[in-house]
């Protein structure tokens, strides 16, 4: 017999629960369903599936945990607001009204509009960054002023850091600037912040190769492409040549024609990774990247002095278009 008491109230997340601990007993939820559910919860996607199938809890002890990834408690106003999201009402922006928060001007728009990606300049206070890259720092064990400290066993050959809930980093997610960006770009406010994890690429050393990731996409190339949103918010100072976020402008709007252009039998990626070039893109320290999700990018190698520290996220509204079918 499945379990189906739900203290939370929210039947969307029994019925993820299901699909991974009673097989069968559940339809799948919709894509854009579960990222909204997740965001909603402050859960991280990996995290949750790493969980689910991993220790093969039953229903109470996963809510159990829902609650304990948010220290114990779930505010009654964050819960309604997903239940009505989820019941098909309209919601307003998490973080409040957004009307006389600044956001993208007219020339910000126009660069997204040609090239698919935005600066969106002191998206949060530098001082809020300083304190979320020391975040990431003491996360690691490590000291920025000592580079012998940057490629210690913590980080391993990787630039991902899993650093989800430290208080600075929650704190950036409900920044109204970036809520606004992200809400002109969506076209509307009922929009759900990712739990993404933190960043740490330090300069290259022979025993520490850039590790990627290299160019990809992080989206489906089969037909229709849809809008969605990408970004990454930096803890400090970028420049160019240190590990820069790089991507290829403007192909959002000549993606269709390139994929008719690839030869028969030829990978898209592969022959993306030949033909393409990146360009890296550097900005200051609380200044956020926002991308659309069909330009090719990736990190680059640092070959500055510093190392690269941001923190990703992505904001989505409730219920979204999409397409089902993983085409790479």
């Amino acid at each position: 017999m499945v379990e189906t008491a739900t203290s939370l109230g929210i039947d969307e997340l029994h019925a993820y629960w299901a699909r991974a601990c009673a097989p069968g007993s559940a339809a799948p939820l919709p894509q854009d369903v579960v990222k909204t559910l997740l965001a909603g919860l402050r859960l991280n996607v990996l995290e949750t599936l790493r969980y689910l199938y991993q220790k093969q809890p039953s229903y109470a002890q996963f809510e159990a945990w829902v609650r304990e990834c948010n220290g114990g408690e779930l505010k009654e106003v964050s819960l309604n607001r997903l239940r009505r999201a989820l019941a098909g009402e309209a919601v307003g922006a998490e973080v409040g009204n957004l009307e006389h928060v600044e956001g993208l001007t007219a020339d910000d728009l126009a660069h997204w509009h040609e090239h698919g990606y935005v600066i969106l300049r002191n998206a949060i206070s530098p001082e809020a960054a300083e304190i979320s890259e020391m975040a990431i720092y003491d996360f690691l064990g490590m000291d920025r002023d000592d580079p012998e400290s940057w490629y210690r066993e913590s980080l391993s050959h990787s630039i991902w850091v899993p650093l989800l809930r430290h208080p600075a980093l929650v704190a950036n997610r409900r920044a109204p600037r970036i809520h606004k960006a992200h809400a002109q770009l969506w076209g509307r406010e009922d929009l759900w912040v990712t739990i993404d994890q933190g960043g740490f690429n330090p300069p290259e050393r022979e025993n520490w190769p850039f590790p990627g990731p290299h160019m990809h996409w992080d989206a489906t190339l089969a037909e229709p492409h849809c809008f969605e949103l990408q970004g990454i918010l930096y803890l400090a100072d970028v420049d160019e040549d240190q590990g820069a976020f790089s991507c290829v402008p403007g192909f959002h709007r000549t993606l269709p024609q390139w994929l008719k252009s690839i030869p028969a039998g030829v990978n898209a990626l592969n022959h993306a990774r030949r033909t393409l070039t990146m360009k890296p893109v550097a900005a200051k320290r609380g200044d956020m990247i926002i991308w659309h999700h069909l330009l090719p990018h990736g990190s680059s190698p640092n070959r500055a002095q510093r190392p690269r520290v941001v923190q990703y996220m992505s904001l989505r509204p409730t219920r979204y278009a999409y397409t089902e079918e993983w085409k790479s």
